[in-house]
């Protein structure tokens, strides 16, 4: 049985995701905030545990890998947050918590696994990371430079470990109707100018994320490494769909 461990896997993407997983067979663990919200989504699926902590906490980090109580064969950086406002309208403690969880915390998951996976000689991290890395958007404060900095260290991750036998990815989520944007697509009137802006003409969703999650973990994917697959149905790339000619 194959083995993965989900931070932020207690609810958006990261559930749906921890779900996939454990429907294909893998041992999952779930790294989240709340102990009731924790152990509440591990029990409603099959071969999954639940484990509290903070993921820009070093200390708790390391106390839940070891909780799992094994090297995962697959770790999904998937915990995130994201402030809204204006750059100069966010507090310092705003930049500091997007800073500390979606890079740092990234960064101290991924280091807490390496080396057991480099001992073992096998392992894959999928590292998720955001369009809004790749086309910075107004309004989220510090969310799109991180996500551009967690590109970047997958490739160095990729680099620096694949001759140690771990594979390296990103996943750039685009206009997806999960997780932290579920909200934001509750507006009718959002929903129809953002998926009527994308090329296929839909919003993305949580299994069209969690579907690839799976793929690049598979056999399939071997050989797919330091790579950052951008899924957005297109809309990334279709600025000039926008722009009249005259």
């Amino acid at each position: 049985m194959k083995t993965a461990i989900v931070t932020g896997g207690a609810a958006g993407l990261g559930a749906d995701i921890a779900k996939v997983l454990t429907d294909n067979h893998y041992r999952v663990g779930i790294i989240d905030l709340g102990a009731d919200r924790v152990e509440g989504a591990a029990a409603a699926l099959s071969g999954a545990v639940g484990i509290e902590a903070d993921v820009s906490s070093p200390e708790q980090v390391e106390a839940a890998f070891a909780a799992f109580g094994q090297v995962p064969d697959l770790l999904v950086n998937n915990a995130g947050v994201v402030r809204f406002g204006g750059l100069e309208e966010q507090s310092v403690q705003d930049y500091i918590d997007v800073l500390n969880i979606n890079l740092l915390g990234s960064c101290l998951c991924a280091r807490e696994v390496a080396p057991g996976m480099m001992s073992r000689g096998s392992g894959h991290i999928i590292n998720f990371t955001s369009i809004n890395g790749i086309h910075p958007a107004p309004g989220v404060g510090l969310y799109g430079g991180t996500k551009a900095a967690m590109a970047n260290m997958t490739q160095a991750m990729a680099i620096e470990w694949g001759p140690r036998g771990i594979r390296v990815n990103a996943i750039a989520p685009g206009f997806i109707d999960a997780g932290m944007s579920k909200p934001i697509y509750a507006d009718p009137k959002v929903r129809e100018v953002r998926g009527g802006g994308v090329p296929l003409r839909r919003l993305g969703d949580a299994n069209d994320i969690a579907q690839a999650v799976l793929f690049l973990d598979s056999e399939d994917a071997q050989y797919i490494h330091g790579h950052q697959l951008v899924i957005d149905g297109g809309v990334s790339n279709s600025v000039m769909a926008h722009l009249p000619r005259g």
